[in-house]
């Protein structure tokens, strides 16, 4: 398969922070999940995708090109829809779209007007009379408009209401029938992504946590629930951000399968949620004791 989106070793350092060595692929025809907490970095990688901010390392290619040397070919097929509204806000649909559509060489008026009929976007009304998840809609209706190949969503259901957030997980799997396409969605509401990503990319502190296709990685993982007794046969990583109960522990582990042949029959084993292996990794590395 064809990587529509190719990160290696990327680093960008700042004061007080610092991007380590951040590698993960998206192929096309697929939806990539990109996870952390706030101030993990997820908005850096995005900007240093685009080219907005300078790299210190790493090299990063979109559509086989090197998003410095041929940032305007590359710009022109990929759509970015924010969490806050970036258009003018006392024009009217139809107004901004006259200022963004010179753009895009692309630009189909035909699919624009299609996607304003199917997202109920009336084209006279303003931009300021919109309500967040309209923004959100007329954004991604401009994204789909130029025939991007690589969509960028950073944080765009936050704030909606789940009627909303769920339309926009309809828009995301019908894009997907176009398996020329994929999806970077960059979001801390991990409930989302358990319906639509296909593939996961976690960061924590500027430092990758895992990559890879999603139900591996839920596969992989597990809740252990259990008496505290059985923590003494707990060693190395195997049991992440272990939580007291006050009736005995619960914990993740990153290798259910090591933990069922340890445990056996003492704990029980749990199926984790992506929310699940976010918390417990975060509360993990704030809680740690220091070496």
């Amino acid at each position: 398969m064809e990587n529509i989106l190719e990160v290696k070793n990327l680093r960008k350092e700042y004061n007080g922070f610092a991007l380590k060595d951040i590698s993960f692929t998206l192929e096309k025809g697929y939806i990539m999940g990109f996870i952390g907490p706030n101030g993990a970095g997820k908005t850096t990688v995005i900007k240093l995708i685009m080219n907005l901010v300078k790299r210190d390392g790493g090299e990063i290619k979109v559509f086989g090109l090197d998003n410095i040397k041929d940032e305007i070919a590359i710009k022109e097929k990929i759509g970015f829809v924010y969490d806050e509204s970036y258009f003018y806000e006392e024009l009217s649909i139809h107004e901004m779209k006259g200022i963004i559509a010179p753009f895009y060489r692309q630009w189909d008026d035909h699919a624009f007007n299609k996607y304003l009929r199917d997202f109920d976007l009336p084209p006279q009304k303003k931009i300021k009379d919109l309500s967040k998840g309209m923004k959100m809609k007329f954004a991604l209706a401009v994204a789909l408009s130029h025939h991007a190949d690589l969509i960028i969503m950073d944080e765009p259901t936050s704030g909606l209401d789940p009627v909303f957030r769920n339309e926009v997980l309809d828009i995301l799997r019908d894009l997907m029938q176009d398996e020329s396409k994929g999806v970077l969605f960059s979001t801390h509401i991990t409930t989302d992504l358990d319906k639509v990503a296909d593939y996961i990319t976690f960061i924590n502190k500027g430092q990758l946590v895992l990559t890879g296709p999603k139900d591996d990685i839920l596969d992989r993982y597990g809740i252990v629930k259990g008496g505290r007794e059985v923590l003494d046969h707990a060693t190395g990583q195997l049991l992440i951000g272990i939580r007291d109960t006050g009736f005995g522990f619960e914990a993740l582990t990153g290798d259910a399968a090591r933990a069922r042949r340890l445990f056996g029959d003492s704990v029980i084993i749990e199926r984790p949620s992506l929310e699940d292996i976010m918390v417990y990794t975060v509360r993990e590395d704030r809680y740690a004791k220091p070496d």
